[in-house]
């Protein structure tokens, strides 16, 4: 009931009936923690790079590949069936495409995703098949995310890997979203038309909370995993310099230790970097 407690001190009581103000009101501390990761910070500031991109790609896929299997088949749900939008919003082609683009056409075998992402999927996975009216706080807090920020970090990630064309950036784009800002407004409007009792209310707005955590448990993951990766990489520049100072005479040494760098850098599963 900690999260509960939390809620209701945001407001929730004071923001009226409407299942969508009220979420809003319930997720404000986890939503500015949200933002406040490391990697946010970084990628607000224009400083994402192709590593912390590529695999918040892969993250991405695992998640929505959950939802949106979840919400396809829950379509029919009373509760889900409002905010079933795949043509508008679904991103799971988005994301195979940009996926391929980075990684190649066996892009699905290179994946790489922390145990934050799986439990975050796992979630997502129970509550179709138990709860699935509490989809909806899932598709609220990804969906009007993506919609929100789609366009300007679209610009941002562009700018900060300095790419050229917007191939690799998908995932942005909403071509069936004509205006992100009236689509909102419909979402809401039909989250808001959700047959609730109390109890089911008092679920969704802990299962939004849920869902801002394990956000920030992804964020957080994939940050953990970026810093191994550099310092193996730091590590392994080090070792074949001296290896290099320490037998400059001996090619076959130099390629040995240099073997065995590469087989450790493998070794930690971020070789498709």
């Amino acid at each position: 009931m900690e999260t509960m407690k939390s809620a209701r001190k945001n407001g929730t009581e004071d923001v009226g009936s409407d299942l969508s103000e009220q979420i809003k009101a319930a997720t404000k501390d986890n939503h500015v923690r949200a933002e406040n990761t490391t990697m946010m910070l970084d990628y607000q500031k224009g400083k994402i790079t192709l590593p912390q991109y590529k695999l918040l790609l892969c993250s991405l896929y695992e998640i929505y590949r959950a939802l949106e299997e979840e919400l396809d088949r829950n379509a029919s749900h009373p509760a889900v069936a409002p905010i079933y939008f795949p043509q508008e919003l679904a991103r799971l082609q988005t994301l195979e495409r940009d996926l391929e683009h980075f990684f190649g056409s066996e892009w699905r075998q290179r994946v790489i995703v922390p145990a934050a992402t799986v439990r975050y999927q796992e979630r997502i996975r129970r509550i179709g098949a138990e709860s699935p009216y509490l989809l909806v706080a899932h598709a609220y807090t990804r969906y009007l995310g993506d919609l929100s920020g789609g366009q300007v970090l679209g610009k941002i990630t562009q700018k900060s890997l300095g790419l050229s064309s917007k191939d690799g950036l998908s995932f942005f784009s909403f071509p069936g979203v004509s205006s992100p800002h009236r689509f909102k407004q419909l979402f809401r409007s039909r989250m808001n038309s959700i047959d609730l009792t109390e109890e089911g209310r008092e679920e969704m707005l802990r299962e939004a909370n849920t869902s801002f955590l394990l956000n920030i448990q992804v964020f957080d993951d994939l940050q953990k995993m970026l810093s191994v990766t550099t310092e193996a990489e730091d590590q392994s520049e080090g070792d074949a310099v001296k290896s290099k100072n320490m037998f400059p005479s001996l090619p076959s040494m130099q390629f040995t230790v240099g073997v065995c760098v590469a087989v450790t850098t493998v070794g930690l599963g971020f070789y498709a970097l």
